[in-house]
């Protein structure tokens, strides 16, 4: 029997999770998180073979919560469930240690292999994933953003003034400044909302 842990902040789709993996004569859930801090806490005290993690959750976001579990444990085993398919939030799961990456309109089967393969070692990604990543992959160095610059571009594209976003990220405005300056020379534009729609294009931004 291969044991699951389920991770999400809403419940109802932790509850579709588990009657979708349930159904399965060789899956278990063995228990439901509701975020980052206690999916660590479940994974140390459950020891699931392994754990379906939500992306995007208040608080600790699951890449962070990956890379913890995967560091009290080597052996475990994280598939990621999400709603997000940016390049961003692709390369930061598949970089903290992630056994696959799916959308959450998988099918019960998709789920139910997934789980199965991370179990024998094998990475599993859904096909529009795999397209990004292949794609993000022949990207010329150059043009590879920094994470803070897409945490940046992503405010600005939210609206948000140069000050704004100094304040948000506890930076000042001059270093928000030079991530726009590095930013637009990456992207080959020359001001924010060529910077915005160029990202977006290339899936950097959601």
């Amino acid at each position: 029997m291969i044991t699951v842990l389920l991770v999400d902040d809403h419940p109802v789709v932790r509850e579709g999770l588990r009657g979708m993996l349930d159904a399965e004569p060789d899956l278990q859930v063995v228990g439901q998180a509701g975020s980052g801090a206690e999916a660590i806490a479940l994974a140390a005290a459950l020891q699931p073979d392994v754990t379906m993690m939500d992306l995007r959750m208040p608080g600790m976001d699951g890449v962070e919560a990956t890379e913890l579990i995967l560091a009290q444990r080597r052996d475990a085993k994280v598939v990621v469930v999400t709603t997000y398919e940016t390049d961003a939030d692709i390369l930061r799961a598949v970089e903290a240690g992630a056994a696959g990456y799916l959308l959450k309109d998988a099918t019960r089967t998709e789920l139910a292999d997934a789980v199965r393969a991370a179990v024998r070692g094998e990475t599993v990604l859904a096909p529009s994933v795999a397209t990004r990543l292949v794609r993000r992959v022949r990207t010329p160095p150059s043009a590879t953003l920094t994470g803070r610059e897409v945490e940046v571009l992503g405010l600005v594209a939210k609206g948000m003034t140069n000050v704004d976003i100094g304040a948000a990220l506890h930076i000042g405005e001059a270093t928000v400044k030079t991530h726009l300056l590095r930013a637009f020379a990456k992207l080959d534009v020359s001001d924010r909302t060529a910077a915005v729609t160029t990202a977006m294009a290339r899936g950097l931004l959601a």
